[in-house]
């Protein structure tokens, strides 16, 4: 009986060995499917663009500076607000140098005893005059002095006004009132009231009381790589996108190419200007940071396909061919193909496939 059981024991261990044995082989020798990915040739567009970088500037920026030195005494615009040619812009008290100011006051009380003095021997040459004592050319030569006593004296007085107070009240001009000079947005006011300005002149720059512009006319200024301003020519169309204004692009006009680039970052790149055109009903602000898309050619209702899904080869361009067989298997078969306009990820097919064919990428 013992004897009976271990058999049965031993022949149930040895089936299970088989079929342990039979499974493991079964699973090695069975192959995964083949894993592949295709696409399908559709009918649609391509644009092939160049790129530029830059921002959206206006096309006439004006910087307003001091004529004189001295304080700010009072500013009459803010950024943002619209002014007009000529508008007040701000208000400087001067403070002038005092060997300046002596040397003014010392050349003005010159001129003026001058001329009183030349006023008082031409009236006494008038009594003569009156008397027949002299000639009348005699006394128009004190006349004529006098004259000319009175212009120095005028001159003089004018001078020290423009020294002491900025400002000649008898010619009606302020030189310390800071007016704009043209019509515009003012964009900055980098200046507060109470500090310090100098003015401009030749050997300093001055300092800058405002910038103003014409908000109106924007332009998109940026550059292109080298490799690609040799395919842009003025007049072609360009589609503006805006960092900051999301869902939308501004159509502009290629206006200027500069003839020289500059080397940045180890590339020569060469700037572009391009006008905004049409009105799009959002406010630009000047410095916003945009690209330009330039449109150097474009194919529409074409067929087209993934370019991922050709074979370059020496003999040719090639796609592989979904087919179905006889069995209901997929098969691939390589056929050559004409292929046209590419943007870097479609490419026109022109001749070899019809719309709606599915190829295997390799």
């Amino acid at each position: 009986m013992i004897k009976k059981i271990f058999k049965l024991i031993f022949v149930l261990l040895m089936i299970a060995l088989l079929a342990g044995s039979l499974y493991f082989l079964v699973v090695r020798n069975q192959q995964e499917p083949e894993q592949f990915t295709t696409e399908t040739v559709n009918r649609g567009s391509i644009i092939k663009k160049a790129v530029a970088s830059g921002a959206i500037v206006p096309r006439r920026e004006v910087i307003i500076k001091s004529r004189v030195s001295g304080l700010l005494e009072k500013l009459h615009v803010v950024p943002g607000e619209i002014v007009e040619r000529g508008q007040l812009i701000a208000k400087i008290t001067v403070v002038p140098d005092a060997v300046t100011l002596n040397s003014a006051q010392a050349r003005f009380e010159t001129a003026r005893i001058s001329a009183d003095n030349a006023k008082l021997e031409r009236d006494r040459r008038g009594q003569l005059l009156g008397e027949k004592l002299i000639s009348k050319d005699e006394y128009d030569r004190y006349q004529y002095e006098y004259q000319i006593k009175r212009e120095e004296l005028q001159g003089a007085d004018s001078n020290l006004s423009l020294i002491r107070d900025g400002g000649n009240g008898e010619a009606g001009s302020v030189s310390n009132e800071i007016r704009s000079t043209v019509a515009g947005t003012v964009l900055d006011v980098p200046v507060k009231e109470g500090e310090s300005v100098t003015e401009t002149n030749n050997f300093n720059e001055g300092t800058t009381i405002s910038s103003i512009a014409d908000m109106t006319d924007m332009v998109f200024i940026g550059t292109v790589d080298e490799s690609e301003v040799g395919r842009i020519r003025e007049g072609m169309a360009l589609q503006i996108s805006i960092g900051a204004i999301e869902d939308q692009t501004f159509d502009g006009v290629l206006e200027f190419i500069s003839p020289k680039g500059s080397k940045t970052e180890g590339t020569v790149q060469f700037e572009i200007r391009a006008a905004l055109t049409g009105s799009n009903d959002v406010t630009v602000r000047a410095g916003y940071s945009a690209n330009a898309d330039i449109v150097l050619d474009r194919r529409d209702d074409i067929l087209i396909l993934d370019e991922r899904a050709l074979l370059f080869t020496d003999d040719g361009v090639f796609v592989l061919e979904q087919s179905d067989s006889e069995l209901g298997e997929v098969q691939f078969n390589r056929k050559a193909v004409t292929t046209g306009l590419s943007d870097g990820i479609q490419i026109e097919i022109v001749e070899g496939l019809a719309e709606d064919v599915v190829v295997r990428v390799p």
